[in-house]
């Protein structure tokens, strides 16, 4: 599963991708190493048009797998999208997209040690975006913090495609890198939009370094 990424693009490419109307992040920074339970940008629909925000990545966990914990540290990848548990998030007011550059998967290597091998796309563009869900959620994130209310965000996953799968075979990102499928995602009627939960075609990704900060 992919559980780090980075986006390391400009500020004004996300907004002009994706036809954002309202810039909440401040001064973004390039976000070379995006980890789970850390904060990043989504755009999302508002009353106002679509927005630019900043949000915690990792959805509500399930209860029946949080049973015994005290710290809810969320689920990054969502897969079975027909689970009444994350379909209720499918709804246009609860999809969004979440810029990236660069994704990264495990390697597991023959000593029993593990590298991240990092992927970007090949055409030589430097943004795309995760199809992703977003909610509004209270939770104990992190035990010293208590209780506290977020705005949660996950990306949904596909089966792997070639470049992935020599890596990763059970899973990879759904990415969208077309304008028209940035708009679908946004506004598409449900059984539209989950038509999105494919893979990239083979030979649409590259191996590129790991990001530098």
């Amino acid at each position: 599963m992919c559980n780090l990424y980075s986006m390391t693009t400009n500020q004004q490419a996300i907004r002009e991708a994706a036809n954002v109307m309202t810039d909440r992040t401040g001064n973004l920074p390039p976000l070379p190493e995006i980890w789970p339970n850390g904060m990043a940008p989504i755009v999302r629909n508002s009353e106002a048009g679509r927005e630019l925000v900043m949000t915690r990545w990792g959805m509500p966990t399930p209860p029946g797998a949080l049973k015994g914990r005290k710290v809810d540290r969320g689920v990054t990848n969502i897969r079975h999208t027909d689970s009444p548990w994350w379909r209720r998030w499918l709804g246009v007011e609860h999809r969004c997209l979440v810029p990236l550059t660069a994704f990264a998967e495990p390697e597991h290597l023959p000593d029993g040690k593990s590298r991240q091998v990092w992927f970007a796309r090949a055409d030589g563009e430097e943004l795309a975006f995760f199809a992703g869900i977003w909610c509004r959620w209270r939770s104990v994130r992190k035990l010293a913090d208590g209780e506290t209310e977020d705005d949660l965000f996950g990306f949904l996953t596909t089966e792997a495609n070639r470049e992935v799968g020599g890596v990763h075979p059970k899973a990879m990102p759904v990415i969208l890198t077309r304008p028209k499928e940035l708009d679908l995602w946004l506004t598409a009627p449900i059984f539209d939009a989950v038509r999105f939960q494919r893979p990239l075609p083979d030979d649409a990704l590259a191996f590129v370094n790991a990001p530098e900060g």
